[in-house]
């Protein structure tokens, strides 16, 4: 079943969109490797960012004894015997999780130059620590001969930073050229319009090859049967602005997934 919505489809920014960030990578290695070839690598790259929980808190409803906290009991006779031994109190720590990300590299097969990276962003690139690890990242590419085309799916978290104030869209693929910055290539998506084609910078005596990030998306969606795994019946995770609500509803409705 093809998805309801024309473009992106906003039922997938939550738990989902995991599966979503790396088949779509894999697509976007699969679309370009083949045009790029012999005098091109299209090569994935991953690499780890470790993330704190966000909002953590410890309040009093939260220490008093349940499965994860043990108060400890000792008696007059034998306190003195263990009281280097056990603690009065044991909670659970929050524990650092490491999140795999993945990068896309186009580089020259005969000298391994980085000629373009290609970033589908995730949430963890717009957040907290893992955004000031992305920034870092980002900044290195920029100082560099690169170019850097970025593609962010997600409505929520800040968007890459801008020098002047973006339009109100929901999505945004960034173009960065090594040889026109600081300016930056700016298509804004809407819900309502297909995922754009944007050209992918090579070598300055190579053209630009197209990439058809919506051919991408939905070979994403067709083989991984989100039509079976999502229920349209429900609002999507992340909230719909008023503006558009009915329309989705309009699309749903058409598409035989609401009364």
């Amino acid at each position: 079943m093809p998805s309801p919505f024309p473009g992106m489809d906003p039922y997938l920014e939550g738990p989902l969109w995991t599966t979503l960030y790396f088949t779509l990578s894999s697509e976007i290695v699969r679309q370009l490797a083949p045009r790029l070839q012999p005098r091109y690598l299209v090569l994935p790259v991953e690499r780890f960012i470790v993330e704190m929980a966000e909002g953590m808190a410890i309040t009093t409803g939260d220490i008093y004894p349940d499965a994860g906290i043990v108060r400890g009991q000792t008696s007059a006779a034998t306190a003195q015997e263990v009281a280097t031994l056990e603690a009065p109190l044991q909670v659970a720590t929050v524990i650092p999780s490491s999140i795999p990300h993945v990068s896309i590299e186009i580089r020259d097969r005969a000298n391994r130059q980085r000629v373009t990276a290609i970033e589908v962003l995730s949430p963890t690139n717009k957040r907290g620590e893992g955004r000031l690890e992305y920034l870092a990242k980002r900044r290195r590419i920029l100082l560099s001969t690169a170019h850097l085309l970025e593609i962010d799916l997600l409505r929520r978290g800040q968007r890459v930073p801008m020098q002047a104030a973006l339009p109100p869209a929901p999505y945004f693929v960034f173009l960065s050229r090594a040889e026109r910055r600081p300016f930056t290539d700016i298509w804004p998506v809407y819900l309502d319009q297909p995922l754009t084609i944007v050209p992918v910078p090579l070598l300055p005596e190579d053209a630009d090859v197209p990439l058809d990030l919506q051919q991408c998306f939905t070979a994403t969606y067709d083989l991984l049967g989100y039509g079976l795994a999502i229920d349209y019946t429900q609002p999507p995770d992340v909230p719909l602005p008023d503006s558009v609500v009915t329309w989705a509803e309009d699309r749903l409705r058409q598409a035989g997934l609401r009364r």
